[in-house]
């Protein structure tokens, strides 16, 4: 199984609820096995810059891939992307 972070900051506090709308999206693709969007709870001691978070769980790699490729992938970035600041992302093997 692939496990998909994406940790997303707004422009402005006021772009979270479009941000959050536009990320929601990406949960229609049928690839995935597991999908939630959230906004951090910013409890952290140390760091709380991140505004919006994405986790997704993907059968496979090709999956994963299948995913990015498809066109709603596409309609979501172009929504978000005027509206964030920072996108980090992280794709790894769960054990």
């Amino acid at each position: 199984m692939i496990r998909h972070i994406v940790f997303f900051t707004a422009k402005s506090d006021d772009h979270l609820d479009a941000i959050c709308e536009g990320l929601s999206l990406l949960g229609t693709i049928p690839h995935s096995t597991h999908f939630e969007v959230s906004r951090n709870s910013k409890v952290d001691q140390i760091s709380n810059e991140v505004d919006v978070v994405v986790y997704a769980e993907f059968a496979d790699s090709a999956a994963l891939a299948a995913y990015k490729a498809h066109p709603t992938y596409a309609e979501a970035t172009r929504r978000v992307r005027p509206l964030r600041e920072l996108r980090l992302s992280a794709d790894f093997e769960a054990k």
